[in-house]
This record gives structure tokens, C-alpha cells and sequence, in this order.
């Protein structure tokens, strides 16, 4: 199992100083990667027909992953970096496919994206997206994409996107992995399909069960399970340290060949204390 870590983007602030001496010493303690969430817009909770129950709003703090991803990729030598996940279908396809593009090369290929369809309508409709076809746009997304990092020029005339007789300069050095993240039947199934791992959600790996058997029954139904992985994530505000070590064995059970620490605290030194004793428990 490969241990990464969740940067706490809605608690860190928006000092660069701090934001760099997280990721370098996350990169010196020998994690894998660094995912971040993506949110363009947060809508306000008190609008007439938001509901109750939604995980963020407008007082939550988003930085843009390419640009973060791209600036810490100059701070840093080893460290991947992922999305988990990149709101896909309230985005324009090809500039995705640039943005990305740059990132992979100025990273030097340690750049995979995580996408998901999202929950936020308000946020869809901002951007000048529907909603309600994010799900079938995504899978057409993911096609152009490989697309678009494979072949110099495209043509493509699909139900959501027409690319005619062009293509992006430069290339990516490869295809960048595209990992899916998402709870319903049709994610599991598309992403047993299409990507090159399943994104599970956060939380006990025996809740998690019945959703990644099924995950790794599709894939095997698709001939791809030896081609794909399973990433979670341990969130350290809900699980004590007296239960990390259980934690990691029930996600085993799940066959998760990914996992990353969602540190909390209210400053960085509480953040990277917590890195510290998770390296130190499992010893990578």
C-alpha cells in the first residue's frame, strides 16, 4: 500500500510560506502523493432552495488545484500529486486537457487526475454547465482527453464537445492516469470501465465493502483488475490513533492499494505532528 496524504485546504489558509513547508515536509517524510479537493464556487447555504446536509459553502477555502499543483511542483522533486476529485463536466474539456498537460510536464510526470461529477448545482450552473448531464458528459470527457494526449491533431464530434482537425502542443510525456471517484452503482461500473482506479470515500472500511467488492467484481467483468487500483483516505479528526492500525487492516480487506492522512489541528506544526507519528506507526 502507498500512504499519501489529504491537504487540509478549507483549514490550512492561504499563506504560501505555510502552504510550501506542508508539502516539502510531507515530501520529506516520504509520502507518496498530495491530493487536493477542487471547488471553483461556493454557493451561500441561506439561498432559497439549497437544503441542508451540503459538505461546504462559500466560507470554505479552495485553491485551484492545477495552479496550486503547479507552483508546488517548482518547490519539490519526488511527491505526486492528485485530484480527488476534479468537478470534470463543469469544466472545459480541451482547456482540462492543456491545463493538465502542463502540469504532468512541469512536474516531470508525477501528476494523475482523480474527477468526479460533483453535488453542486449552483456551482454547475455558475460555470455555464447542466447539471443534470454531468454523468453522461464525463464519460464522453474522459475519451477526449486520452485523445487529446495522444495524437498531435483530433477530430472528435460528440454529444457535448467538437474538436475539428486540432490538437494541444505540447503533449504529455504519457497518457495521464485518470482516476474516478463517486458512491453510485454507475460510478463504480464506470469506473471499472474507463479509469485507472476507483476513488472510495473516506470512512470505515467495513461501510466501504459492499462498495468495493463491487468495484473490483466490475473490473474483473471487464477484464481490468490487474490494471487498476483503489484509493481511501483516513481522516485523523475522526479516527484516534488507537485505531489507525485497524483502520489500514480493514481497508486491506477491501484490497485499497492507496490510502491518504487527512491530518487536522488548528496550525501547521499540529498538521505535520500528525504525519510524523502516522509515518512512524506504519514505518514507509
Amino acid at each position: 500500500m502507498r500512504f499519501g496524504v489529504v491537504f487540509p485546504q478549507t483549514q490550512l489558509g492561504a499563506d504560501p510560506a505555510v502552504l510550501r513547508d506542508f508539502v516539502q515536509a510531507a515530501e520529506g517524510m516520504g509520502y507518496h502523493h498530495l491530493l487536493a479537493y477542487d471547488h471553483v464556487l461556493g454557493a451561500n447555504p441561506d439561498r432559497e432552495g439549497w437544503g441542508g446536509g451540503r459538505p461546504y459553502d462559500y466560507k470554505d477555502m479552495f485553491h485551484e488545484p492545477f495552479t496550486l499543483f503547479s507552483w508546488m511542483a517548482g518547490l519539490t522533486e519526488t511527491i505526486g500529486f492528485m485530484t480527488g476529485v476534479l468537478i470534470l463536466p463543469q469544466r472545459q474539456t480541451a482547456l482540462v486537457a492543456k491545463q493538465a498537460t502542463q502540469l504532468d510536464l512541469l512536474s516531470g510526470g508525477r501528476f494523475r487526475m482523480g474527477v468526479g461529477i460533483g453535488w453542486n448545482e449552483v456551482e454547475y450552473t455558475s460555470l455555464g454547465y447542466d447539471f443534470k448531464t454531468r454523468g453522461a458528459r464525463v464519460e464522453e470527457q474522459i475519451l477526449i482527453l486520452r485523445e487529446l494526449w495522444t495524437r498531435e491533431l483530433v477530430n472528435i464530434e460528440g454529444k457535448f464537445d467538437t474538436i475539428d482537425d486540432a490538437g494541444i502542443n505540447p503533449l504529455p510525456q504519457a497518457p495521464i492516469p485518470i482516476w474516478i471517484g463517486g458512491y453510485a452503482d454507475v460510478v463504480l461500473r464506470r469506473a471499472a470501465r474507463l479509469s485507472d482506479g476507483y476513488v472510495a470515500q473516506e470512512g470505515a472500511p467495513e461501510l466501504a465493502k459492499p462498495l468495493c467488492d463491487a468495484f473490483w467484481a466490475y473490473a474483473e467483468e471487464a477484464g481490468r483488475a490487474e490494471q487498476v487500483g483503489l484509493h481511501t483516505r483516513l481522516a485523523t479528526e475522526n479516527t484516534p490513533e488507537s485505531e489507525w492500525e485497524a483502520h489500514i487492516e480493514g481497508w486491506q480487506g477491501n484490497s485499497v492499494t492507496e490510502l491518504a492522512v487527512y491530518p487536522h489541528g488548528e496550525k501547521l506544526d499540529e498538521y505535520l505532528a500528525q504525519l510524523r507519528r502516522f509515518k512512524e506507526t506504519f514505518g514507509f
